[in-house]
């Protein structure tokens, strides 16, 4: 498990009745219940194992409006700017920086494709700077690649994955919401088609509304009360280098063999780019024809195998009772292995391309269980019996957008104006034979 996750303490008192419950503490859930509890909702906020502790705390910490599929873009964008607000507002450090996000490429088409998004971000107010090949090499100073070109986004930033939910989850409490960890929500107690309440581990906990921000385990949560939720996942891997050489690269960077970003301690969090491995498992078999299309594409970066998740884990086909163990019960945080090989593969291409770098040297390393949808579009949306509301299937961008996918979460659950039009991340998209599409840049 991460080491470097900020702690955040129990509430004292365990519920009876909350207006709202939150299932999953990862950026999504704590954001949400953070925004609940602004409105006034009396909420409480249950996670199987530790707030943060899965992807949320396992993701590269871009935040970024740059190449988002144009639906998701206004989200994007309001998740910026809160992002901007939350570190004032809460009193908390949640890392955010507006440091910008440089990409660099030596491939035309990749210049191409951000052109055009770009042409058509602009009617959503959004610009960026197609990057010449001097612009690109003055913003990639102490690189030996001679880049044809590339984009910059100079309201980008980033934020810090071990301190962001801690930080929410902590705000949130001070708001009243109640945060309990190592408590695993069972499945929804329903009356008459409509939620009364949640089975914790813990008993029975009244609540008339209930939202599944469970992450990777939000489709099996979901089949358990026949509710389809379509997600495939993917492990990638990254890591934490020592600061051997910092202020050598001062914004995340992209380029065609890593990413990077630098983390707010002088060191850099880095990833192959694009990269990751695939298990075969019994709900990829379940949604494999959805997710065929996208996958086909990316076949190439992908490793595949069967593991253990075939068997155990938010991908298996597990089984239980409300009043008997979970599977979120017998595996409290989905730990994957990082990829040797990507370890080895990331850190000889950021030395080749930034020689000031030679002496870098991998601290830690981590794998991480990443949830999709077929479009690479998240799921915000009520769904299942009265009362439920999803929030699922980020797609790798539910980190960057988190605030804003929270503060919408609050929006619906209370009837209030959504903050962005709520129609393109509705559920019954992805079960009543609606065409999604090819997926848009992600």
């Amino acid at each position: 498990m991460l080491q470097n996750i900020e702690a955040v303490p129990d509430s004292g008192e365990f519920p009876q009745a909350v207006d709202v419950v939150v299932i999953g503490a990862g950026i999504v859930g704590t954001a949400a219940a953070y925004e609940l509890a602004r409105k006034g909702v009396r909420v409480a906020l249950f996670e199987k194992g530790l707030v943060g502790a899965e992807q949320s705390s396992r993701n590269w910490g871009w935040c970024r409006q740059q190449n988002r599929d144009h639906r998701e873009l206004p989200l994007a964008m309001y998740s910026l700017r809160r992002w901007g607000e939350l570190g004032a507002e809460t009193g908390e450090e949640l890392g955010f920086r507006r440091s910008g996000i440089v990409y660099a490429t030596t491939r035309q088409s990749e210049i191409d494709t951000w052109q055009a998004w770009g042409t058509k971000a602009r009617d959503f107010g959004f610009t960026s700077e197609i990057l010449t090949p001097s612009r690109a090499r003055e913003l990639t100073s102490g690189s030996t690649t001679q880049w044809l070109g590339g984009v910059w986004s100079h309201d980008d930033g980033h934020a810090d994955p071990f301190r962001a939910s801690p930080a929410l989850a902590r705000a949130a409490q001070k708001l009243g919401a109640l945060v309990h960890q190592n408590c695993a929500v069972r499945g929804l107690d329903i009356e008459a088609g409509r939620i009364s309440g949640v089975w914790t581990e813990r008993g029975l906990v009244r609540a008339s509304t209930v939202v599944c921000a469970g992450g990777t385990w939000a489709s099996l949560f979901c089949r358990r009360h026949g509710l389809t939720l379509p997600l495939a996942h993917v492990n990638g891997t990254a890591m934490l280098t020592s600061d051997a050489a910092p202020g050598v690269i001062s914004t995340p960077l992209y380029t065609p063999t890593f990413a990077l970003r630098p983390t707010i301690d002088g060191a850099y969090a880095l990833s192959v780019s694009g990269r990751g491995r695939l298990e075969i498992t019994p709900q990829l078999f379940r949604h494999a024809r959805q997710f065929w299309p996208g996958f086909r594409n990316r076949l190439p970066n992908l490793k595949i195998r069967i593991g253990k998740s075939f068997f155990r884990g938010p991908e298996a086909n597990e089984h239980w009772q409300m009043d008997g163990e979970s599977p979120f019960e017998r595996q409290r945080i989905v730990d994957p292995a990082p990829d040797h090989a990507m370890v080895d593969e990331a850190l000889r291409a950021i030395k080749k391309e930034y020689p000031a770098m030679a002496a870098l040297q991998v601290v830690r390393a981590w794998g991480g269980l990443i949830d999709s949808t077929p479009d690479l579009i998240p799921v915000i949306s009520p769904a299942g019996p009265q009362g439920l509301l999803i929030a699922a299937g980020f797609s790798a961008h539910g980190f960057g957008i988190g605030p804003g996918a929270g503060r919408l979460v609050a929006d619906l659950v209370c009837g209030d104006t959504p903050i962005v039009d709520p129609a393109p991340f509705r559920h019954a998209r992805l079960v009543d034979g609606t065409e999604l599409g090819k997926p848009g840049m992600i």
